[in-house]
């Protein structure tokens, strides 16, 4: 039976096609793709013409670039009428005057000696790129700087140190380092694009806290007074984004399911 089977089947292989498969095709227009060549396909009065065709250059895509997520992976709204605002605006006035200084110093002008000071934490991380270059500035910093409240320091609650002042005294709180963590990575050649000062609200106990976020290598990494360790933005634990501050003013965090964080009465977090 099967023999019968496979000699049946070699029969209907060496037949000659039906008249009516063999008739020529009267309705056919279109496209044959033949071993990558493209043929237009036009039926005139039974008689097929084929043409050949250039195939269509390949479209260009754009270059791939690397996804910068923002910063902790939330959005952010302008905050310009507020305390924080004005704490802010005056001190990237003082950080624009204090670059002045560092600048004349470089031109072998005169040169103070916290201005010298900057400088040489600037210089910790020379030689190095990426976050070796930002590791050995924060850590210069931390070490440079004693930790002490603005009550005891000051007699105030709340007061934002100039730079110089806080290398002057060799003392200050979370704001006085993140404020000159962010003029000494400016001066060591840190783009402002990448660099921002964040105030968190910690979660145990429940205080304000000041940090300095520094992108590298299209990630955002945290500079924090209380350790010398780099930790990205997205493995932050136990603190809740609040404020960001960089060239453009403040923004305000917000996400979804959270309320915007309020812009009075910050209670900065203990120095440690």
């Amino acid at each position: 039976m099967e023999c019968w089977a496979l000699a049946f089947g070699l029969l209907l292989a060496v037949m000659p096609p039906s008249p009516a498969s063999a008739r020529p095709l009267t309705d056919l227009a279109g496209f044959i793709f033949d071993s990558g060549k493209i043929k237009a396909v036009t039926s005139t009065k039974g008689r097929i013409k084929t043409a050949a065709l250039e195939p269509e250059p390949a479209a260009r895509t754009a270059p791939i670039r690397p996804y910068r997520s923002a910063l902790f992976g939330m959005e952010t709204e302008p905050l310009t009428e507020s305390a924080i605002s004005k704490k802010w605006n005056d001190a990237k006035a003082e950080i624009a005057r204090e670059l002045d200084v560092v600048a004349a110093c470089h031109g072998n002008g005169p040169c103070p000696a916290d201005a010298q000071k900057l400088i040489d934490l600037s210089a910790a991380g020379a030689g190095r790129d990426g976050r070796a270059k930002v590791g050995l500035i924060n850590r210069a910093v931390d070490l440079a700087i004693r930790p002490v409240s603005d009550d005891a320091q000051w007699g105030v609650a709340d007061r934002w140190s100039a730079p110089f002042e806080t290398l002057r005294s060799s003392r200050g709180d979370c704001e006085d380092y993140a404020i000159v963590k962010y003029l000494a990575l400016l001066e060591a050649g840190i783009s402002r694009d990448d660099l921002k000062i964040v105030i968190l609200k910690n979660a145990f106990p429940q205080e304000d806290h000041a940090v300095v976020a520094v992108r590298v290598d299209e990630q955002w990494l945290i500079l924090d007074n209380r350790t010398l360790v780099l930790v990205r933005d997205m493995d932050l634990m136990r603190a809740t984004p609040e404020f960001v501050l960089d060239q453009t003013g403040v923004q305000r965090f917000v996400s979804r399911g959270r309320s915007p964080a309020s812009p009075f009465g910050l209670r900065v977090a203990r120095p440690s």
